[in-house]
């Protein structure tokens, strides 16, 4: 038992690496969210072609992030990428409400994706300091987020990838997740070693009765 302890204390504690796919349409600010995270500051971009792909180290996490193309030609691309994804990003612009049902209808898409299954949704509400922008909860309600990730792990986070504000609080929600996915897989693949284990020595050391 010590021994699975100690394994499981050094799986614990040790750096997790995931794979995280950060999808949205055009202009959302994916890319500005990236580098955000990245570089810690706002750098000049340009519309994504293909993708961008960079490791963010968060909360003893390493994330290589994805960020995908968001224009509508290219959406049918992001299933190319959904492979082995432990967690996807969501990024939307809070202040074009008339692109919202759009949004919605790619999260649905997503959640048809047998890939994705398993994974944590966050939703980042960027463009949180313009001046129209839509709260969190009237975005919730208009996406029908409720009803549309019931039965998934999922968490809406205000942000401003430009300001900075609520990008690391997303992460923080997510990187909690995913330790405790870890370690609950750890405990649960220790705990059926430990009964192989233990079955193995019953039969090479039978009891006489």
């Amino acid at each position: 038992m010590g021994l699975y302890m100690g394994k499981f204390i050094a799986k614990l504690f040790g750096q997790q690496e995931v794979r995280i796919l950060m999808l949205g349409l055009d202009a959302a600010g994916k890319t500005t969210t990236l580098y955000r995270l990245k570089l810690g500051e706002v750098v000049t971009t340009i519309p994504t072609i293909g993708f961008n792909v960079e490791t963010i180290e968060h909360k003893n996490v390493k994330f290589t992030s994805w960020d995908v193309e968001g224009r509508d030609k290219a959406r049918p691309l992001w299933r190319h990428y959904y492979q082995n994804t432990d967690a996807i990003i969501i990024v939307l612009d809070s202040n074009d409400r008339e692109r919202l049902p759009e949004m919605r209808q790619e999260i649905g898409m997503c959640l048809e994706e047998d890939e994705l299954r398993n994974c944590f949704f966050l939703i980042l509400a960027n463009k949180q300091d313009l001046p129209n922008a839509l709260p969190p909860d009237v975005i919730r309600e208009k996406l029908e987020l409720d009803t549309l990730l019931r039965e998934r792990h999922w968490h809406l986070q205000p942000a401003s990838a430009k300001e900075g504000h609520g990008l690391y609080e997303g992460l923080d929600w997510l990187a909690a997740k995913l330790a405790s996915k870890e370690a609950h897989n750890y405990v649960t693949q220790s705990v059926v070693e430990a009964k192989d284990d233990a079955v193995t020595i019953t039969k090479s050391n039978p009891i006489n009765r």
